[in-house]
């Protein structure tokens, strides 16, 4: 089965979802993120200074976990020297080689009686005959990437499949331009609605999640009215509002969709409920209500953590440092888990139900 997570950014899904995410994992189902507004500037286009400060702030296969992406492109936690000499915790050179010969020896004599062979290879070092993993593509981005030379979006895609990776889940890239590249300028336009020559991602992400063929898919609620944020939620009421289709009818979202809240946003705001959210930012479809699901994650805020540490460029930004993320999640997760009286730690999800029936 599968889950898709609506992620209007890279990062809003670790951020919003990261325990729930963790917790279906561990249980063996499916995770795809529908990223939508990961887009750069149009060819051209330059920046002002507050979008770049802003911007700081696929398919239906299901890919095999372990060689997802091009593991070359993801960075190493600790920094590798190189030409700096052998350190104390690389082997000699000569052990090596004389080990690399008997791996090969051993491998010779296990596929002695098969038509093909494989080559062992205890060097990392690619050849020939030794191909790496880590430089095998299979999906995400194909080239070697310099991470120095990118623009702050692609920047953010390189870490959201790092994510991806880390939770062995697979990430859909849709590549539309976020809002500073749509001409939002300011906190009051981009935390303000939506304009009216602002095209809706509607026909996009519908087609993607009924060809996903989701057990349930996961909208953002716009806590904190991102105008991003806002556009994603209304394609999940829209979806909430189709009439029956007698023509590969669509499935009832209602009970197969839920909105999160968006983190950190949500904490910053205080939210509680979104009844208590001004009423001309959720508009629910008539005979629809909704039920607050708890998840609880007090076994899984560290992996939580963990996901959220692979969006480097959005830390500070938003956390000032690894210990400002590390108080911000355990005061909101249990702020939420004192309302749903689960756990020590729990996000929490709004399910739409239907009241009456749909006509």
């Amino acid at each position: 089965m599968t889950h898709v997570f609506v992620s209007p950014h890279p990062d809003d899904a670790a951020l919003s979802c990261g325990g729930l995410i963790a917790s279906l994992r561990e249980l063996g189902q499916n995770v795809t993120i529908l990223s939508v507004f990961s887009g750069g500037p149009r060819e051209g286009q330059e920046l002002n200074p507050y979008q770049r400060e802003a911007l700081g702030f696929g398919t239906k296969a299901l890919w095999p976990n372990m060689v997802a992406f091009r593991r070359d492109n993801i960075p190493a936690d600790y920094e590798v020297r190189v030409g700096a000499g052998t350190g104390p915790w690389a082997a000699d050179p000569d052990r090596m080689a004389v080990t690399q010969e008997q791996a090969n020896t051993q491998a010779r004599q296990f596929w002695q009686r098969a038509a093909w062979t494989r080559s062992a290879n205890v060097t990392n070092e690619e050849t020939g005959e030794r191909p790496l993993a880590d430089a095998v593509p299979g999906q995400g981005s194909l080239e070697r990437i310099n991470l120095g030379a990118l623009e702050a979006m692609e920047v953010r895609k390189v870490e959201e499949e790092r994510y991806a990776y880390l939770i062995e889940g697979s990430v859909v890239f849709l590549d539309l331009p976020d809002a500073v590249y749509r001409g939002y300028e300011g906190d009051e336009q981009l935390l303000g609605s939506v304009r009216d020559d602002d095209p809706s991602p509607y026909a996009l992400i519908r087609r993607e999640i009924l060809r996903l063929e989701p057990q349930t898919v996961y909208f953002p609620l716009a806590v904190g009215d991102h105008v991003d944020h806002q556009l994603c939620r209304e394609v999940g009421l829209s979806l909430l509002d189709e009439g029956r289709r007698w023509v590969m009818p669509a499935p009832d979202f209602a009970g197969r969709l839920a909105f999160y809240e968006d983190f950190p946003y949500a904490w910053w705001h205080d939210f509680e409920d979104p009844a208590r959210w001004p009423s001309a930012a959720f508009d629910l479809p008539a005979g629809v209500e909704l039920q607050a699901r708890y998840s609880d994650i007090s076994e899984l805020m560290d992996q939580k953590a963990a996901g959220i540490r692979m969006y480097g460029s959005q830390i500070r930004r938003l956390f000032e440092s690894d210990q400002g993320m590390l108080d911000d999640l355990a005061g909101y997760h249990s702020r939420v888990a004192l309302a749903g009286a689960t756990g020590r730690y729990a996000e929490r999800y709004w399910a739409p139900i239907r009241t009456t029936p749909r006509v």
